[in-house]
């Protein structure tokens, strides 16, 4: 297992209290970096390694867009196995304060085995953290991950190529619908190793009548060249 205490370490020592903040402001965060470039390229250089995935996703099959992503199986490779729980001990008091402020009911457990044993009790054990790439010309839509009842209300994307050299465009793209509102529309820049923590579905926004629902959704624009990878990093399980 190689850089595992770091990965730790590296999320432990994030700005929590701005991250939180960024949260609650613009619904998502940067993280700054986050994997090295070697621990980047040891992740894309997995895609070809047939048994480290449960499925594979070819998106315009389903009308999901065009490019490729898969799903890894347990046990998850470490340095995203060290991520998934990293983050989720930190972002689990963010998403209860959400809950709270939205008036939903039961609270997220502190740790990530709490949450994955909450999904075991709803039918739900197949891994979602992932890997995604596209190539020229493939984009992926506008979507939300859920996977089941049971689901988190944060999710990670780290972009492990290097824009401007490895690919070209593959821009992250966020949506946000207030009520009564028309869509909002961020493009978020990314760099290798960098994250964005955002939300699966909703998130909570203050207005003149008080709290309200934004529904988010998010995709990737055209990739003009090049080859792009991602990992996404979901923390429920899904059926």
């Amino acid at each position: 297992m190689r850089r595992a205490t770091a990965i730790h370490a590296r999320v432990a020592g994030l700005d929590w209290e701005r991250l939180a903040a960024e949260l609650d402001r613009r619904g998502r965060a940067l993280t700054g970096p986050l994997l090295l470039p070697e621990e980047c390229g040891a992740l894309t250089q997995g895609w070809d390694d047939e048994g480290a995935y449960r499925t594979r996703v070819v998106m315009d099959r389903h009308g999901f867009g065009q490019g490729e992503y898969r799903y890894y199986r347990y046990p998850l490779p470490r340095p995203v196995e060290e991520l998934r729980a990293a983050f989720y001990s930190e972002l689990a008091p963010i998403a209860n304060r959400w809950g709270e402020r939205l008036g939903e009911g039961t609270p997220y457990p502190a740790s990530l085995d709490g949450l994955l044993e909450r999904c075991r009790e709803a039918g739900q054990e197949r891994p979602t953290p992932l890997i995604l790439h596209y190539a020229r010309g493939d984009y992926n839509r506008l979507h939300q991950d859920l996977y089941g009842d049971v689901h988190f209300p944060l999710q990670l994307a780290v972009l492990l190529t290097r824009p401007g050299r490895d690919h070209r465009g593959g821009e992250f793209v966020l949506t946000e619908q207030r009520p009564r509102m028309q869509s909002r529309v961020e493009v978020v820049p990314l760099r290798q190793g960098e994250g964005v923590v955002f939300p699966v579905e909703k998130r909570p926004v203050e207005g003149k009548r008080g709290t309200s629902r934004a529904t988010m959704r998010h995709g990737v624009s055209e990739v003009r060249a090049g080859h792009r990878y991602t990992l996404g990093v979901i923390f429920h399980d899904a059926r």
